[in-house]
């Protein structure tokens, strides 16, 4: 294992393996993983993505999970403006067991879409396939990663986990004051809305305009399809997984531990 330096620079490679991609196929597929968020609503400490989840960052257990999917080659780290370095040194210390898969980490931005923004310009110029991961989803099967590359190698321009919903969603007018009563204004039918998860996967030539083109503030998308959408691209889905949550507040971090206790029972982690 080559050493991995300590410079903040735009692309500050970890290690490198040669990829484990088919080297003849057209495709070669990268994962951009932004993990620069505090992550207020799990109370003050680290940045979200560097709390321990069973004496490991979920940062560590995101990027082991793109890393052993076949169809990742690379994957680009984005990580807190100014701590690159130290992001570094966490994953050399705790993936030092990975191989087949160059991990590179590049410093973020003020926003998420900044920061995606920093890890497609930090991209090669033969990656044709973008997974874009949420690092507080640090639980994603292997199975959901190569469902939804297999998906865009196939010829979807968007292609995006998710899974049906299963509580009544209301519509309510929003702006008032936190916990007082909220209108509701509608009652979406439930068979027709899904909850989407991570990765989203893209041809690259689509999520690149997507971000050059979708303001920064979005225009109300809060993930990369949204932005996708707004191009008039259609978007498509695939089946998610229930363990690929959000890890957002303290109890999703409860349930997220004892996930992770079932699969380190059963030798699946």
């Amino acid at each position: 294992m080559s050493p991995s330096g300590t410079s903040d620079s735009p692309a500050a490679s970890v290690r490198t393996r040669p990829g484990h991609s088919d080297p003849s196929g057209p495709y070669r597929c990268a994962a951009v993983i932004p993990a620069a968020g505090r992550g207020v609503r799990l109370g003050p400490g680290a940045p979200k993505a560097l709390r321990a989840l069973g004496g490991t960052p979920m940062l560590v257990h995101a990027v082991r999970a793109l890393s052993r999917a076949r169809a990742v080659s690379l994957v680009v780290v984005v990580g807190p403006p100014g701590e690159a370095a130290q992001v570094r040194t966490l994953l050399d210390d705790h993936l030092e067991h990975l191989d087949s898969t160059e991990i590179v980490v590049v410093p973020g931005g003020d926003t998420r879409q900044d920061s995606v923004r920093l890890g497609l310009a930090a991209l090669p110029d033969d990656v044709d396939v973008v997974l874009v991961h949420d690092a507080a989803r640090p639980l994603v099967p292997v199975d959901t990663v190569e469902a939804v590359a297999a998906a865009v190698r196939a010829g979807a321009p968007a292609v995006v986990p998710a899974l049906p919903v299963t509580d009544t969603v209301k519509q309510v007018v929003p702006g008032g004051e936190p916990g007082r009563p909220e209108p509701v204004v509608a009652t979406p039918e439930r068979a027709a809305l899904r909850a989407v998860q991570t990765p989203q996967g893209f041809d690259r030539r689509v999520l690149t305009e997507a971000h050059e083109k979708v303001p920064a503030a979005g225009e109300g998308a809060t993930d990369d399809a949204g932005m996708v959408e707004r191009l008039g691209v259609e978007v498509v889905l695939v089946p998610g997984h229930e363990e690929a949550f959000k890890v957002t507040r303290p109890l999703d971090m409860v349930l997220a531990e004892a996930v992770l206790a079932r699969r380190r029972a059963t030798d699946a982690f």
